[in-house]
């Protein structure tokens, strides 16, 4: 599978979570998207760990995005990525003009955060984005959500 930078969308409720050394935070209700990078060994596989993860909870969580992918109130919407060998994910990051989430999956870098919280659904501000960051971008949606593109990753 190809490598590259992804931004999972989620749709939530007002909520409370436990994220783990990050402590617990509070998440306005609307749309959250994380920002990740798909770089290593599976590519952007990684981005099906994740969906996988939403619905069979069968794990417990390792990584920030974890903690909300076993929340109750979140569910993933959408999957904005492009392919890449390039370091894209803190640039996308920075240029993206949703609400930070302070420390959230940003240990491992300078950033200030990798979740931003919308109030409506982001995804075609996420791929205007990346198009001026001169990636080309593929959106996925789960069947039967409002808005779904028949590419698939």
């Amino acid at each position: 599978m190809d490598k590259g930078v992804y931004a999972l969308v989620m749709e939530n409720r007002a909520c409370k979570i436990n994220i783990g050394a990050l402590g617990t935070r509070e998440f306005l209700g609307g749309f959250h998207v994380y920002i990740g990078s798909a770089l290593g060994p599976g590519g952007l596989a990684r981005v099906t760990r994740h969906l996988r993860l939403a619905v069979e909870r069968d794990r417990a969580p390792r990584w920030h995005i974890d903690h909300l992918l076993l929340a109750d109130e979140f569910r993933p919407s959408a999957v904005v990525c492009a392919a890449t060998t390039g370091r894209y994910e803190c640039i996308l990051a920075n240029a993206v003009c949703g609400s930070p989430v302070p420390g959230f999956g940003a240990s491992d870098c300078r950033c200030i955060t990798h979740l931003f919280a919308y109030q409506s659904d982001p995804v075609w501000t996420i791929s205007r984005v990346m198009s001026s960051l001169k990636l080309v971008s593929r959106v996925w949606r789960p069947p039967g959500e409002k808005h779904q593109v028949s590419r698939h990753l």
